[in-house]
């Protein structure tokens, strides 16, 4: 199964629309509720990073028997230091987006705490792709 969502940049009433659908389609094909709660806590954290600090970008989820393969592409603008920015509490947001609760510098130390198998591109000046990788194993 292959799905795909857009994501709009500084749209925080939307923040979590994308994990939450994935995450009720994970519960129709029974997945196991253990890897459904690491999907969407890794997924809401990328989504929020869309949000939160590109030009906006999109969601593809790709479903397979024994795993789940998700994509996060932003448009830009990259990360400049990613080594910095997988530090607990480092965060570039600004004062407005803290203010209503985002930006506590958790989103990639979580989506990395959360994924099987994770991989960042990203370059200062180009776009981020993040992609999680989950297996799907019976509990």
């Amino acid at each position: 199964m292959y799905l795909e969502f857009p994501v709009e940049k500084g749209d925080f009433t939307k923040a979590g629309e994308v994990s939450s659908q994935i995450k009720r389609t994970l519960k129709k094909l029974n997945i196991p509720s253990g890897v459904i709660k690491k999907v969407v806590v890794a997924l809401f954290e990328a989504e929020v990073n869309v949000i939160a600090h590109s030009f906006g970008g999109k969601v593809t989820c790709k479903i397979e028997p024994k795993y789940i393969k998700i994509i996060v592409t932003d448009t830009g603008p990259g990360i400049p230091d990613l080594e910095l920015a997988m530090t607990e509490g480092y965060s570039t947001a600004n004062q407005e987006i803290q203010e209503i609760g985002y930006g506590a510098g958790m989103g990639l130390p979580n989506i990395k705490k959360n994924s099987d198998d994770l991989n960042i591109y990203t370059k200062a000046g180009d776009y981020t792709e993040i992609t999680m990788g989950f297996k799907i194993e019976n509990e």
